[in-house]
């Protein structure tokens, strides 16, 4: 069954089609993999090599990705649905298909690996620009680019090179020859990226200033690309000093959300706070939790794998700041939870178990000690809020709407429970 490429189109007419996404579970227990069936199909229909949508489908889950273009065989590693996979697709259509003008999927990709920059052009309404670099997608292409992009055409006009240099080594190159190759070659020319046609720009103040602004923008996507290819630990470090330079220059209150960003561009958005608490907290985290409650909930709203690297970086706050910290355990963890900073859910699974992850396993024995009277409170806090709900609703079902053609409101009677005779009847003298 086909569907539209641009699924937000409801148009029954809509001419770009592709087939919807047939996977396949192949496999058991840890050598499980989900092969896409129709793939190079797919694939033909968005105008774009079948390695492309699989390894984002990759990136996207955190999975590894297998290519057999012999056998048209594209896997995904793990079990995954094709409704899943094909919601998943319309975000790689969305990022690396349509046009950013016309949202026509008429599109070409123009990879660039000298410069790092991956360009698209539209054939429908002839736009022309730049791809967002920062998907780990983009360090993919760079290094595999399109057989129709302009990777493609250099490798052609290098083997075009090589090929001219044997002819004239053999000196089998004639006049008429090399009079085609010339006529032949000038559009090559002039469409190629020849360092010289910069020289027949505008030289005006505003496209100058136009020029570094792409210049800076080219750079900044270099950079992008070369971070995500780093390993977990240089992008921890890279992230640690951007917060410690916010901090030096005194605009770390601020800076919340270019924290943030910076984390998901270098993809260390769990291990946020583990950091911030290094650079933020101190012996005065009390008074700082509130000061920086904002900066801190930005990674750790909704995520719990966040909230424990939380958790570890006040541990190691409190090998620190023993003297200071130790005795206050309790209260700091109430601050946190007060601050939605921590789930309930979390801390219990935090207390359950003494972890020498961050510090000497004595040390977390204490920590840990210390937090007890904060985790009874949680617990019997827990325990009161379930009591009260099954109180309220057993006070409900004593609850009556009771309908009076006088009155111009409905009114709400409570209805004392009918005691039956029983207790009254004598079973001996029946």
């Amino acid at each position: 069954m086909a569907v539209n490429v641009n699924r937000s189109v409801s148009d029954q007419f809509y001419r770009y089609k592709m087939p919807r996404l047939i996977a396949k579970v192949e496999g058991k227990g840890n050598g499980i993999k989900t092969v896409i069936v129709n793939m190079v199909d797919v694939a033909k229909a968005l105008n774009r090599p079948p390695t492309y949508p699989t390894k984002f489908f990759g990136c996207e889950l955190g999975a590894q990705t297998q290519f057999d273009s012999k056998n048209d065989r594209y896997i995904v590693n793990g079990s995954h649905e094709a409704n899943k996979l094909q919601d998943m697709l319309d975000g790689f259509i969305r990022k690396f298909v349509l046009c950013n003008e016309c949202d026509n999927p008429e599109t070409d990709l123009h990879v660039n690996p000298k410069k790092q920059t991956i360009g698209i052009s539209c054939k429908a309404c002839g736009y022309r620009g730049m791809l967002d670099t920062r998907h780990k997608l983009c360090t993919f292409i760079l290094k595999n680019p399109p057989e129709n992009g302009d990777g493609g055409s250099a490798k052609k006009e290098k083997e075009k090179r090589n090929k001219k240099g044997k002819d004239k080594e053999n000196g089998s190159v004639s006049n008429s020859e090399s009079s085609t190759h010339n006529e032949f070659d000038a559009p090559d020319a002039v469409d190629g990226e020849d360092d010289d046609e910069d020289w027949c720009e505008e030289t005006t103040e505003e496209a100058q200033r136009r020029r570094m602004g792409e210049i800076s923008e080219h750079a900044k996507n270099l950079t992008l690309s070369d971070d995500l290819g780093k390993t977990l630990e240089e992008r921890v470090n890279l992230f640690y000093n951007f917060v410690k330079q916010k901090k030096e220059e005194g605009i770390i209150d601020s800076a919340d959300k270019d924290l943030r960003s910076e984390a998901e561009r270098l993809d260390v958005i769990a291990m946020g706070p583990l950091i911030l608490s290094e650079l933020l907290f101190d012996e005065n985290i009390r008074e700082q939790i509130k000061k920086y409650k904002r900066h801190f909930l930005r990674f750790c709203h909704g995520n719990k794998k966040a909230q424990k690297y939380l958790l570890g970086g006040f541990e190691c706050l409190v090998k620190m700041h023993r003297d200071q910290l130790l005795p206050k355990v309790p209260h700091v963890l109430k601050e946190l939870y007060d601050a939605d900073l921590l789930e309930e859910e979390v801390i219990l699974a935090w207390a359950e178990k003494v972890s020498k992850k961050y510090v000497p396993k004595e040390l977390a024995k204490e920590i840990h000690a210390k937090a007890d009277p904060f985790i009874k409170w949680l617990k019997e806090a827990e325990e009161e809020s379930e009591e009260e709900e099954d109180e309220e609703d057993d006070a409900d079902k004593d609850v009556e709407v009771v309908y009076d053609s006088s009155a111009r409101e409905l009114k709400v009677e409570t209805v004392k429970p009918i005691k039956t005779r029983e207790e009254d009847i004598d079973i001996d003298a029946i």
